[in-house]
């Protein structure tokens, strides 16, 4: 947490807010004392529940639409950010996506554009704004994270190898950010239930989940991996560069 807030709360912004990890995370880092920006693409009404219930933490919200692959929205999120805290003290890179079958129809790039070339256009959006002290966390997966190294479902690949190249991307910044007192944390979880991901993939590749004697493995909440992120966002002390692993070994991948 970062020290030169001046006595005012300090500020998260967590993209992909609306559900699932993002919305657990905003409200994990709420009860930690956190104001909250959270973005979304296109489900307001979430993104306002979400801001309700970070208020109803004690702190404040903001719910910003942001397409993350469009520079122009990128920008008008951090101008309102600009406007509405005078910096940021955790940047939670939650929002990914790259199996939805519209969005990949109509751009075969998108999964690399989403996962890798948007994490790192937010990244270079909220650097300016970060103070020394504070934080930025990667969320990914094991797949993602151990690519080339596992078996991958053939469906995930591009997901994988995307949000694998996001990830190495902003670890060749870490120098940069540990020369300006801000960590770098990776957060890699298994299978996570009742989030999108397990759901898109099981409807692309039908009856995984039985040979997979359940697709269970190490199944984990939302909930659960919110809490992880707020804590590894707000203990000072967990070194940059660490990795947060969540459901189980990366060995059982």
């Amino acid at each position: 947490m970062s020290e030169e807030t001046g006595g005012s709360p300090p500020t998260a912004l967590v993209t992909g807010g609306s559900r699932g990890i993002g919305a657990a995370t905003a409200l994990a880092l709420a009860r930690r004392g956190y104001d909250i920006a959270l973005t979304y693409r296109n489900k307001e009404a979430r993104a306002r529940a979400v801001a309700d219930e970070v208020a109803g933490a004690g702190t404040r919200a903001m719910p910003v639409r942001c397409d993350m692959t469009r520079p122009d929205e990128v920008a008008a999120l951090f101008e309102a950010l600009r406007g509405w805290r005078a910096g940021l003290d955790a940047l939670v890179l939650n929002a990914s996506g790259g199996l939805e079958r519209d969005l990949v129809a109509a751009d075969p790039e998108y999964a690399m554009r989403i996962n890798r070339d948007a994490q790192v256009t937010m990244f270079e959006g909220a650097l300016p704004t970060l103070r020394a002290g504070g934080v930025v966390v990667f969320v990914t997966s094991h797949w993602a994270h151990r690519y080339g190294e596992v078996t991958q479902l053939p469906v995930y690949e591009p997901v994988a190898a995307s949000k694998h190249a996001g990830e190495m991307a902003l670890r060749a910044r870490q120098a940069d950010l540990e020369a300006r007192g801000i960590r770098l944390i990776i957060v890699t979880a298994d299978v996570v239930e009742g989030t999108i991901t397990p759901r898109l993939i099981a409807r692309a590749t039908p009856g995984l989940a039985e040979a997979q004697g359940g697709a269970s493995r190490h199944v984990i909440t939302a909930a659960e991996v919110g809490e992880a992120i707020a804590a590894a966002a707000a203990n000072a002390a967990l070194p940059s560069g660490s990795v947060v692993v969540l459901g189980g070994p990366l060995e059982s991948v």
